[in-house]
């Protein structure tokens, strides 16, 4: 028994139909060998064993090459950052270089710091109330700060101040 190579082309139609029934399936890359079959076959003519064998490398071989064109897709979608610049998991070392005012005043290296809408325990030099930070570091819920230089604090104050006008 031989699968025409129409056959080949009919189903490679129906994979390709159903993958955009069932998004993220693989059935894309499957249709692709599916008509990959169906060339060769029609190419060459052959016989059921080398139709199914060449669908099988076809379709294997279409889903590996598959995953690096989704990979490369995902890799553009995120602006090509680098795994090691994602704190996944971690969303604390996202706060590093934050900034914010002292709430409470930092005494013997204790204190709070208001970072956006929320309050933390800060670790820093002696820092008087309304001082503004910089984060440095974060170990559990303490966040470590130093003051920042009064020029880049009035900088940055002016540079609010020239985007809300």
């Amino acid at each position: 028994m031989v699968i025409a190579w129409w056959s080949w082309m009919v189903l490679a139609g129906i994979l390709g139909l159903a993958e955009m029934h069932v998004p993220g399936a693989y059935l894309m890359w499957m249709a692709l060998g599916a008509a990959l079959t169906g060339a060769v076959d029609a190419a060459f003519g052959m016989s059921l064993e080398g139709q199914l064998g060449t669908f099988a490398v076809a379709s294997a071989a279409s889903c590996i090459g598959g995953y690096f064109v989704y990979r490369e897709l995902h890799r553009r979608q995120q602006g090509s950052i680098s795994p090691d610049d994602v704190p996944l998991n971690e969303r604390s070392l996202a706060m590093v270089g934050a900034r914010g005012t002292v709430c409470d005043a930092i005494l013997n290296g204790r204190g709070k710091v208001r970072l956006g809408d929320g309050v933390w325990l800060a670790t820093g030099p002696d820092l008087a109330e309304g001082t503004p930070v910089a984060v440095t570091a974060v170990h559990g819920t303490r966040l470590y700060v130093e003051a920042l230089n009064p020029g880049t604090a009035a900088d940055t104050d002016s540079a609010q101040a020239a985007r809300l006008s």
